[in-house]
């Protein structure tokens, strides 16, 4: 894994639009069935919006009917970190890029086989790199 990233508000500010901003650096969600991957088929990778780090791939992604973008595994597990989230009154996992501490969305219990696990991720929080026709 790359070294740590750390910027200051301002610095991401720049770098982002304020969708993305509000959710990859302030906790944010966008609503669901509105974000640009949530029903998105294509073959590729999903990068972290703020730094790059290839987060989860299109082999693992589902259709989970929640409206978000939904994987039930991550590229490897160091590429993201979990924690508890006890906002609005609820007990959730929060799921964070591991190299630049960018909210994803969460992860739940939910999920098909193999894992059992469903992250929920933001579509302002990703990058998707389609691959091409040589499976690059």
């Amino acid at each position: 894994m790359a070294a740590k990233i750390t910027k200051t508000d301002e610095e991401w500010r720049k770098l982002l639009t304020p969708e993305q901003f509000e959710v990859a650096r302030r906790k944010g969600t966008e609503r669901a069935f509105t974000g640009q991957y949530w029903d998105l088929h294509d073959q590729g990778a999903y990068l972290c919006i703020c730094c790059g780090n290839e987060l989860f791939n299109s082999e693992t992604k589902y259709d989970s009917g929640c409206g978000w973008p939904s994987f039930y595994a991550a590229l490897a597990p160091d590429r993201i970190e979990t924690v508890a989230d006890r906002t609005h009154g609820m007990l959730r996992t929060e799921v964070t890029c591991s190299r630049c501490g960018a909210h994803l969305g969460h992860v739940f219990d939910d999920g098909p086989r193999p894992t059992g696990l469903r992250y929920c991720m933001n579509s302002a929080s990703l990058n998707f790199v389609k691959k091409d026709g040589d499976g690059k």
